[in-house]
């Protein structure tokens, strides 16, 4: 996409638990040509309150958000759950807010989650990059449901060297994070995470990877936990950029 900017929108969780995901997502998109704005100020796209409730802060949040990444050509973020916040949610944080709504719509339509940006925007042909090993696709419930992600990162998976994809029982059912599930119902949540770990196991995948770090943490805080210290838990972006990041 020479020419256009992109705004990276890195994530508060992928900012304090693994910033490796922002650099994979940036090294992707500077290399699909884009010219990529990472605004300094950034924090959350306002998910966690809107979904407990609070319509308040998620709005403020949203407005912020708004105000760093307006001037962009696009928005994009490694993560179905914050770019499905943005796209299928704030229509209704605004809905009662015509003055701005407008400009709630543009940014709504040009927010996107990372591999479907790179593979239908930037239409990218080719990944350098090297997996050598098997490994197994989660579709994270945001993503999927809201966003539609489900082809896209299998696409593009599909052209890195040496990789296998090893599709497992149940890829799209949900592993048990959830957000403030897995906090209210954390039996429940623990035995959805359980079945996950087991489908993917079942595979014999050396790695399982997804679009979401915080399905992430969940699956592989469970594998841990069940003395699982083999199998890798990746995301999409860094098995995309290769390894050389920081």
């Amino acid at each position: 996409m020479p020419g256009m900017r992109v705004g990276l929108f890195v994530t508060c969780l992928v900012d304090m638990m693994r910033p490796r995901i922002g650099f994979a997502a940036l090294k992707l998109l500077e290399r699909a040509g884009c010219e990529v704005v990472v605004p300094s100020t950034q924090t959350c796209c306002g998910q966690p309150g809107y979904n407990s409730g609070d319509r308040t802060a998620a709005l403020a949040l949203a407005r912020k958000v708004l105000a760093e990444f307006e001037a962009c050509d696009y928005v994009v973020a490694p993560s179905g759950s914050c770019a499905g916040m943005i796209r299928a949610h704030y229509p209704d944080l605004f809905s009662d807010q015509p003055a701005e709504l407008e400009r709630i719509n543009r940014l709504c339509a040009k927010t996107y989650e990372l591999t479907d940006f790179l593979l239908n925007v930037a239409k990218i042909e080719g990944i350098d990059a090297r997996f050598d090993g098997a490994i197994t696709y989660h579709d994270s419930c945001s993503g999927l449901r809201e966003l539609g992600v489900k082809a896209q990162p299998r696409a593009l998976l599909a052209k890195v060297a040496g990789l296998k994809l090893v599709e497992m029982n149940e890829a799209e059912a949900c592993c048990g994070f959830g957000g403030m599930f897995a906090v209210k119902f954390g039996d429940v949540s623990t035995r959805i995470a359980d079945n996950k770990c087991e489908n993917a196991i079942a595979t014999g995948a050396d790695a399982i990877v997804l679009g979401d770090l915080g399905c992430m943490l969940n699956i592989e805080g469970r594998l841990r936990r069940k003395g699982d210290n083999k199998t890798q838990v990746l995301h999409v972006a860094e098995v995309l950029a290769g390894p050389d990041l920081p």
